[in-house]
Order: C-alpha cells, then structure tokens, then sequence
C-alpha cells in the first residue's frame, strides 16, 4: 500500500452521478453540477446533498426550501462541467449553456428537460446547514424523459477526471 493525501479520498467515495441542482429565488432561475449527494431513504424517497455556502444556490436553497435534481446523461457532460465552472452571480446558466427550463409540477425551480430525470424537492431538514451546508431533502414528484433510454451517467473523480457508467450486472439478490 501507499501513502494517499487525505485532500483526495473523496475522489474513492463520490456515492452517485454527477447531477444539476436547480434552484429559483425572485423570479430568477439558477443551475448548478453537484456530486456530493446520497439517497438516506425510500419511501419517501429522501436525498441528502451538499451545497457549499460559497454557491450562488446555496441561499436559494436554504431561502425557498426548493430545488430540482436533475440527472444528466453523458451527451451533456462538457455542459455539467463548464455549469460547474461557472456561477448564478454573474451569468444565466440555462442561456449561456442552452439548456431548456421546463416548469416544474409542484415547486417553482425549473426542471431541465435536457436531462434524463428530475426529482422536484423540497428541503425537510436544515440541522446539518449551519455545520456541514448539508441539506436534507423529500422528493415530491419525479420524472424520467422517455426518448431517453439507458441513459449513461458521468461520476467526477476529481481534477477533471469523470467516469461513465459502464456495464450492468445482475446478482443474485434477496434485497429488491
């Protein structure tokens, strides 16, 4: 084994996809790349993220209680990184990068419709805000875009490196 710098463990754990956050505040709609989040529970579906406070999102998120998930295929992976360069304060991400907002059923951020899924949510727990500018959040209504299929999803591993989802495998399972 080898020494590894701690600044790059995360690089090993990153739990899922990289995803768009979108969030809207006085009438303003913004995007952002974020792949730190995980599924906490099912039913109801529960997501835990993170969302630094440096993020031009963040005080939408935490003044609205609402945002959407959507999930990006591997077409738009040089869009989710250049979203991700990027910030809200100084640009209108869905105009500079062409993405399309849709209306959202249940909240007021705008579903991406150039994406494979999105889950609108609404933020049911701040504890962890203050200490960790982690949010936990209830997804209220989900949506998958049909024309769609067998989307690939990209993974960061840091310093411009992402992976995409590869082969799928079936095991043997009792857990559904």
């Amino acid at each position: 084994m080898k020494n590894l710098p701690l600044l790059k463990v995360y690089q090993f754990l990153e739990p899922g996809p990289v995803v768009l956050l979108t969030t809207a505040r006085k009438g303003r709609a913004n995007v952002m790349a974020m792949s730190w989040h995980m599924m906490i529970e099912f039913e109801p579906p529960q997501v835990a993220c993170v969302v630094s406070n440096a993020n031009y999102s963040f005080n939408a998120l935490r003044a609205t209680g609402e945002c959407v998930i959507a999930i990006p295929a591997r077409k738009l992976a040089a869009k989710v990184v250049k979203i991700g360069e990027s910030s809200g304060r100084d640009i209108d991400k869905f105009a500079a990068f062409g993405l399309t907002a849709t209306p959202a059923a249940r909240i007021a951020p705008p579903l991406v419709a150039d994406c494979f899924a999105n889950l609108e949510c609404k933020v049911t727990d701040t504890r962890f805000v203050n200490k960790y500018n982690l949010f936990i959040l209830q997804v209220l209504k989900a949506w998958v875009h049909p024309a769609q299929r067998l989307p690939q999803t990209i993974h960061h591993r840091g310093y411009g490196t992402f992976v995409v989802d590869g082969a799928t495998i079936k095991l043997k399972s009792r857990i559904h």
